[in-house]
């Protein structure tokens, strides 16, 4: 029997080939809010008991059974059984089967609308500061990694053509500052995440007298979604405000790994990895194949689809909850394992990177040091356009030699990374996040 079934209702029930399309997926993934619903049900039974709804008795009895729910969740001995809608609905069974008649009344006062918001918005923001975490990691190796190659010079392109020097260091600068850029995003998601539903029941409050602002700080939010239909409304946006924030992180990474790739390749052969983390060919034994970052550059283009996947799944609803909701879980969920799969990767390949050597010393990148000629003849007063048709014709009559070294100085430059003005970017939003 369903919690919300009748007595009535309950010989007849749906027939399987309805219910099991109605539950699709929910309790592969309800797995994964279990430890929030019983977290969650702790501070609403906590609220019911201060203002009169549970003994202190049943209190007593409703926390010693979440808490043992709670102890085989995170021991993996826990499960939705057979023919159980959900999590929420398995907690309570269980609990109930636990320690009687005072399991039955935590429901009071909640609804699983409510119930499913607030253990999505937990599930989220515990994510989300996992992730950060995991994106300053792999930010903490590009600064490094910046730093310690910042005077060894690679080519720049644009149109994939040869265009100025560059340096890894401001390559690697590039995708830290990228993705400090990023952490704004992860900060903006964390505090919509921040924000306590419960309360809200199925969108229209409760004639119960709930303290919302006591649950609000048993549960570590930082506010109150105040308004009960815009509490409900965030079903979906919280979604997708995640959703943004983790394919920004995605489309830098999804660059990256692009960038590793085609350095790699035989026609450029600007880094290396060790072969064991290559994979080669079955049938030519010269390949060393940059797998783990073509994975990464897949994974994180699928991860970029998921803003518009959640907006073309909600944009259409009005107020109120829909059953379409249940679907943002089967979209948002599979995405933050496969980013925080893709961070893990890409750390821990950067820890084995390999450099090549005195790049631009080939003929062949000769013609990569015109702008510096060009400026060169500027700073010695001669007008640009005089200077950049000079260094044309010396270009094209074969009398052109590059300069001997390079001086830039501008902030943001080869010569002035600014890794510390980065670094401070980073360091304000994660402080946002962590608090």
């Amino acid at each position: 029997m369903k919690i919300w079934q009748k007595e009535n209702e309950s010989k007849q029930g749906m027939p399987a080939i309805l219910e099991k399309f109605t539950i699709g997926r929910d309790n592969e993934f309800d797995l994964l809010l279990a430890e929030h619903d019983v977290i969650g049900s702790l501070a609403h039974t906590k609220m019911l008991a201060h203002i009169g709804l549970l003994t202190e008795e049943e209190l007593k009895q409703v926390e010693s059974g979440l808490y043992n729910i709670l102890e085989d969740i995170q021991n993996g001995n826990f499960h939705i059984e057979e023919g159980v809608e959900d999590i929420h609905s398995q907690v309570e069974f269980t609990l109930t089967k636990q320690i009687g008649e005072s399991g039955k009344k935590i429901h009071s006062g909640r609804s699983r609308n409510d119930q499913v918001l607030l253990d999505i918005k937990l599930f989220l923001r515990s994510e989300v500061k996992d992730i950060a975490g995991q994106v300053k990691t792999l930010f903490d190796r590009f600064i490094v990694l910046s730093e310690e190659n910042k005077d060894k010079l690679l080519p720049g392109y644009t149109h994939f053509q040869m265009a100025m020097p560059s340096s890894f260091g401001l390559w690697f600068g590039a995708y830290a500052e990228s993705l400090a850029e990023d952490m704004d995003m992860l900060a903006t998601a964390y505090r919509f995440c921040n924000k306590n539903p419960l309360g809200s029941g199925a969108g229209y409050g409760s004639s119960f007298p709930l303290d919302r602002e006591m649950t609000t700080k048993l549960l570590g939010f930082e506010t109150l979604h105040y308004n009960v239909i815009d509490a409900q409304m965030s079903r979906g946006k919280t979604e997708k405000w995640v959703a943004v924030a983790i394919a920004a992180v995605a489309a830098t990474m999804s660059k990256f790994a692009y960038d590793v790739c085609l350095y790699m390749s035989a026609n450029y052969g600007f880094i290396s990895f060790p072969d064991n983390l290559t994979t080669g060919s079955s049938i030519m034994p010269h390949k060393k194949n940059p797998d783990v970052f073509e994975l990464i550059r897949g994974k994180c283009n699928r991860i970029q689809s998921l803003p518009n996947e959640l907006t073309l799944l909600t944009n259409n609803l009005p107020s109120g909850y829909h059953r379409d909701m249940q679907l943002t879980k089967e979209i948002i969920f599979p995405g933050l394992s496969d980013l925080k799969a893709c961070l893990e990767a890409c750390t821990y390949m950067l820890g084995y990177i390999h450099l090549k050597d005195n790049i631009l010393g080939d003929k062949k990148y000769s013609d990569i040091f015109s702008v510096e000629r060009v400026n060169e003849y500027v700073l010695q007063g001669m007008p640009f356009r005089e200077a950049y048709k000079k260094v044309g014709e010396e270009i094209a009559s074969g009398a052109f030699t590059p300069p001997s070294k390079l001086n830039h100085t501008h902030a943001g430059s080869m010569g002035n990374l600014c890794n510390d003005k980065i670094k401070e970017q980073m360091d304000k939003a994660m402080q946002d996040i962590q608090g």
